[in-house]
Order: C-alpha cells, then structure tokens, then sequence
C-alpha cells in the first residue's frame, strides 16, 4: 500500500486526506486493542461498482462494537453512505473497504469510557493469499496456537484485539514456509485459518466447523454454505478433529480478503490429487460469477455504490 495510495479516507463524519487520518498515540485502542472492524469488497460488474453484502458487513460491525460497549454517534445509513462516498471520491470500483470504530484518548484504565472514533478507508487490495492462490490453492499448516476458549474473548466480535492470536497463527505458517496457518480450538479441535473460516469436503457433504469451536461467524462463509446448499450439497456443522482435514477429498477457506481459497495441502500431505476438486469449484464459479454477471443475484448481495 506504499504506492498509489487513495486521497481520501471518511473520518469521524467527514473525507479528509489520507495523511492527515491520524489518532493520538495515547489512543484507548492502541494499548489494549480496544476497536472493531470490517473488511468488506467492492467488485466492478457489468452493472457498476457494487459492494458485497455491504449491509450484512456494518450490521456486524455494530454488533462488535455493541459487545465491547464502543458507542458512536454514526448510524447505519451515515456509514452506508460514508463507504460509498470513499469508493466514489478516490474513483475506485475493485476495492477493498476497512471500517473501524475504536476508543480514543482520555482516561488510562483498562475499563476507561473514553470517546470513540469512527473511520472508512478503501484501497485496492488484491488476492490475500497470492495472485494465484484462489486458482491452484495454497499450502497451509496446523498452527501451534490456539484460539481462545469461548468464555475468555468473543470470537464473534471482530475485534482488534482478537487478530493478536491471528497474527501468531499466520507468522508462524510463513516463518515455516506455508501460504497460511490453521489454529486448533483450546480443546483440539479444527477452528479456522488466521483470517478464514474453513469446510472439508467428503463426497456430497461439506462440514465445517461450528460456532461453538470459537470462530468468526464470517459473512463470506455464510454466503458458501448457502450457495453449496443451492448446489444440492449437504452442510454439516459440528466439531470436527484434526485428523478429517487430512482425509478430506477436499478443503477449501472463505473470507473476505481470501474469498473462496482451495487448499491443496495440509502439513506437507496433499488434500485430494493436491488440486482444487470439483466441489470447490463449483461454490467459486457461483461465487465469482456473481460478480461478473454470469451468475443471477438472486439474494440481493450486490449494493451497488
């Protein structure tokens, strides 16, 4: 993001250049991760730019903040229009949204009820995972961390304090030479990649694993369970143990920045023929074709800008 970056970021109510985006060093939210966020994509389509299931994002993000008591003065239609106002102001049309609302400068305590801020940035941000990773998969790994048991942090926040476990997890992969990591729940159990939630395929059926195994309730997931629902598939979710993802036909990971991402190995042993299957496919050519009109919105997920 060194070059070529926007002019314009929406900041506390109005568009204000880039540089000048800026909170103080004293910031809540800079000492103890006190702040939630969003990573939301807008796609160009034949109709327009279109963001993908932009409201479905910013309820979420107004859930995060409701968990962790950050109030702000904007609304939804305010933020709505907010993100819309960036992607058109900094002419951009594939593009990458990043809302954020976190607690500001005041008092030091870690229960301190210091004002909150409120921002929307957008960028041009490509595959997360590599320019190739989305059509010949990534190697990944089961990471030596752990996500935190369900009644020390809300998964389903997404907070930024949350992402520290995230962070371990995915430096851990590449220090060890994989495109990602997957954490196992406290309990052992399959929970999510550092940014994405996963599901393994075993013929006609796609598991994946359940809220209750402390993951992201992740947007993009939602949308690959109903689309494989649609193709005839069934979905099963329930704890699953480490030793399924490597007997699976196939796995693959879904988030926002990763979309729908094979997996082709797990801990050096080859997932299938060590290529994306079928099934994976499938969801991704409805995913993608979502986008580029070869596939009918039937559900409302593009909200043109």
């Amino acid at each position: 993001m060194s070059q070529n970056l926007p002019e314009f970021i929406w900041f506390n109510g109005k568009l204000v250049p880039w540089a000048q985006a800026t909170v103080h060093v004293m910031s809540h939210a800079l000492h103890y991760g006190s702040s939630v966020f969003e990573g939301i994509r807008s796609y160009q389509t034949p109709k327009g730019p279109a963001i993908f299931r932009y409201t479905d994002h910013m309820k979420r993000l107004y859930a995060s903040a409701s968990i962790y008591d950050l109030d702000t003065e904007y609304d939804l239609p305010t933020l709505l229009a907010a993100g819309r106002e960036v992607i058109t102001s900094n002419k951009l049309t594939a593009a990458y949204l990043r809302p954020l609302i976190w607690r500001g400068s005041g008092g030091f305590g870690l229960g301190a009820d210091n004002p909150t801020g409120c921002m929307i940035a957008a960028w041009v941000w490509g595959p997360y995972l590599g320019a190739q990773a989305v059509h010949d998969g990534i190697d990944a790994c089961i990471s030596t961390w752990r996500r935190v048991a369900p009644d020390t942090l809300p998964a389903t926040a997404k907070a930024g304090g949350n992402y520290l476990s995230s962070i371990l997890v995915s430096r851990e992969a590449k220090r060890l030479g994989f495109h990602e990591g997957i954490a196992l729940t406290h309990d052992g159990y399959l929970a999510e990649g550092a940014g994405e939630n996963i599901f393994l395929v075993f013929d006609k059926v796609i598991y994946t694993p359940p809220m209750g195994a402390s993951i992201l309730q992740g947007i993009t997931r939602d949308t690959a369970i109903v689309i494989a629902k649609e193709l005839g598939y069934e979905i099963r979710e329930q704890n699953l143990p480490r030793e399924m993802i490597y007997l699976a036909n196939e796995v693959f990971m879904t988030g926002t920045a990763a979309e729908i991402t094979p997996i082709r190995s797990i801990d050096g042993k080859k997932i299938g023929g060590g290529k994306p299957g079928p099934v994976t496919r499938a969801v991704q050519k409805q995913f993608f074709g979502t986008f580029d009109g070869s596939v009918e919105d039937t559900h409302g997920w593009l909200e043109y800008v």
